[in-house]
């Protein structure tokens, strides 16, 4: 009696793990019932047939050939490409394969690979088409397909569209559609309106190639997008603001897929139906006081915010550094001593880089303080260096250069505590990295603009006063960004900040 009461708990055990997505006791994992759950789970939204991956994993056949490839991939975390740390932050449509899932994978690969029973198979997930939040208010088409040749460097190319807005609006969502999905690798959406994109655009396409930032001064931004983003609405009553007269800068980066290619991508904009409550800004966080020595395979820099003046709420945060880049953790130190992890990347390639929005809005009460610590690899051990042999490093929109930037985009409680935060040293910075900023009244402008050259006096003294006198001394001045060295002196002399 006993060996049947056995028996039958252990076939009861079997249809649960069954049930479950386990392999049961004693059996290896199959690729119909327990691998091909987690590779359409992770995978296939790239790694399918029209798609930006470059191999399809959609099928048993795809998978085998590349089983120790993937597990290889999967085991170093190298993909799927999720780069934040787990526990240094909780992000929407996170990327990541659970330990459990990581183990199943390597099961199966050393186990055999064997292919389990095809009425396993879970359905595969339907490709994605159409606006996912419904019909956009605004329809935005890159007017003229951009050619990708077949092979070379990836492309990074700023595409200039006039908007054509007769009144401020505000941005509560955007959904990206990239037109060649097996090239468009991520894009990101700036705005101008002071026409200075418009001036460095070909007349011939629209377009400018830029690496790294969009070659001029944005005056905000409305989103990004890479493979795996959903689309989402701001929290309600939450906007970015788009300035009447503004043009779109979508700024997209190419992967040449083996042959050539064209891409036509488009945008749709979602408006808000009533005045916002809160616009959505940015702290920034950056130090150009970059001076990387050839060879230095451990370069470090720390800076931090002053102390936030007003109570605010951080909805995301957006990191970014260039290819000898390695590591970047965010913190913020709250006023009562308490520190909480805002994001951590310990393995940071520019070209898995992304904007990252919480899962739960982070509470930062004033008085906090913003913490950043990035690390650099300028060695010939590092295969992301562009320069070979390496070279010393500076600050530069270059691929060559190098920059240490992130903004923690906020809301707050009024307007006039953004402005507050616009006003922060790096403000403009923050309205690049997190959104438009607020409305502004005539009266307002003219005094930012009286102003102006006061908080840049402010801001240069913060990251390039290393003595702390006050003043920028020669050997101070060559931590500036070369391209904007000889501005910076006649500024700087203008201003009486400059030592003789």
């Amino acid at each position: 009696m006993t060996g049947n009461l056995f028996s039958m708990a252990l076939a009861i055990l079997t249809v649960f793990e069954h049930s479950n997505g386990l392999a049961p006791i004693n059996e290896p994992p199959t690729w119909s019932r327990d691998v091909a759950p987690i590779l359409y789970k992770h995978c296939v939204s790239c790694h399918r047939p029209g798609e930006v991956g470059p191999f399809s994993l959609i099928s048993y056949n795809d998978s085998k050939k590349r089983a120790k490839f993937i597990n290889e991939l999967v085991s170093t975390n190298r993909m799927p490409p999720w780069k934040p740390e787990l526990g240094h932050g909780s992000f929407q449509d996170e990327m990541r394969l659970s330990d459990k899932e990581k183990e199943t994978l390597s099961q199966w690969v050393n186990g055999g690979t064997p292919e389990g029973n095809a009425k396993d198979i879970p359905k595969l997930p339907a490709k994605t088409s159409g606006w996912k939040l419904g019909e956009p208010d605004m329809v935005i088409t890159m007017p003229k397909p951009f050619d990708i040749p077949n092979e070379g460097n990836d492309i990074y190319q700023c595409f200039v569209i006039p908007l054509n807005l007769n009144k401020d609006e505000g941005v509560i969502a955007v959904d990206f559609q990239p037109g060649n999905k097996k090239v468009v690798h991520h894009a990101i959406m700036f705005l101008d309106h002071n026409g200075q994109a418009r001036r460095k655009a070909d007349p011939k396409t629209g377009s400018y190639a830029s690496f790294g930032g969009p070659g001029y001064i944005p005056t905000g931004s409305i989103g990004a997008w890479a493979p795996g983003a959903r689309p989402a609405f701001l929290p309600e009553g939450t906007a970015r603001f788009l300035k009447k007269g503004s043009d779109l800068v979508l700024q997209v980066h190419y992967h040449p897929s083996g042959k050539a290619e064209t891409d036509q991508s488009k945008l749709g904009i979602y408006f808000a139906k009533k005045p916002p409550e809160h616009f959505v800004g940015a702290v920034a966080l950056r130090s150009r006081a970059l001076v990387i020595p050839a060879g230095d395979a451990k370069y470090t820099v720390e800076t931090k915010t002053v102390p936030l003046p007003v109570d605010a709420t951080a909805l995301g945060i957006f990191p970014h550094m260039h290819y000898i880049g390695r590591e970047i953790k965010v913190d913020a130190k709250l006023p009562d001593g308490k520190e909480i992890p805002l994001i951590w990347i310990r393995d940071w390639d520019f070209n898995w880089q992304g904007a990252y929005n919480y899962k739960k809005p982070i509470e930062l009460p004033k008085g906090t303080v913003l913490k950043l610590r990035a690390t650099y690899d300028n060695s010939t051990a590092n295969p992301r260096n562009p320069s070979n042999p390496p070279r010393e490093v500076t600050w530069g929109e270059q691929t060559t250069d190098e920059m240490c930037l992130c903004g923690v985009q906020v809301i707050t409680k009024s307007r006039d505590d953004m402005k507050q935060i616009m006003r922060m040293p790096g403000g403009i910075i923050g309205l690049i990295l997190g959104g438009g900023g607020v409305p502004e009244t005539p009266e307002e402008i003219a005094e930012n603009t009286k102003n102006r050259g006061k908080r840049m006096v402010e801001t240069l003294l913060g990251e390039f006063d290393m003595d702390g006198d006050g003043l920028i001394s020669k050997e101070e001045l060559k931590r500036f960004p070369p391209e904007n060295r000889d501005r910076a002196v006649l500024f700087l002399r203008v201003m009486g900040k400059m030592k003789d």
